[in-house]
């Protein structure tokens, strides 16, 4: 069984190409960890130009014991680098999505 998870990112566009930047490298950071399959990063489309660029960022793993392993021994000195890179220049939010279903026509 898949185990999606997303993180959603707002990135203040002052910053954005140097976050851009960081992130690939920190994507790869977290593939290299076991039981991470893939990642996907979206720009998300917004109807209003705002401050800030959508990123939304979805991880495959192999299972949700891998991704309670990340939680546990990882996300928190991964977390902490971007902050201290960018501090509250942007922010993020993140769900687990289990169990999909693929539709087709």
């Amino acid at each position: 069984m898949d185990t999606i998870y997303e993180v959603n990112l707002f990135v203040r566009r002052e910053i954005e190409k140097d976050y851009r930047a960081w992130l690939e490298m920190h994507i790869a950071e977290i593939l290299a960890l076991p039981g991470f399959v893939d990642a996907q990063s979206f720009d998300v489309h917004q109807d209003e130009a705002g401050d800030e660029v959508a990123i939304c960022v979805q991880y495959r793993l192999q299972s949700m014991a891998a991704l309670e392993n990340y939680f546990e021994q990882h996300a928190p000195r991964l977390r902490a680098d971007g902050v201290a890179r960018f501090g509250d220049r942007f922010r993020a939010s993140r769900r687990v999505l289990l169990n999909a279903r693929v539709f087709s026509s």
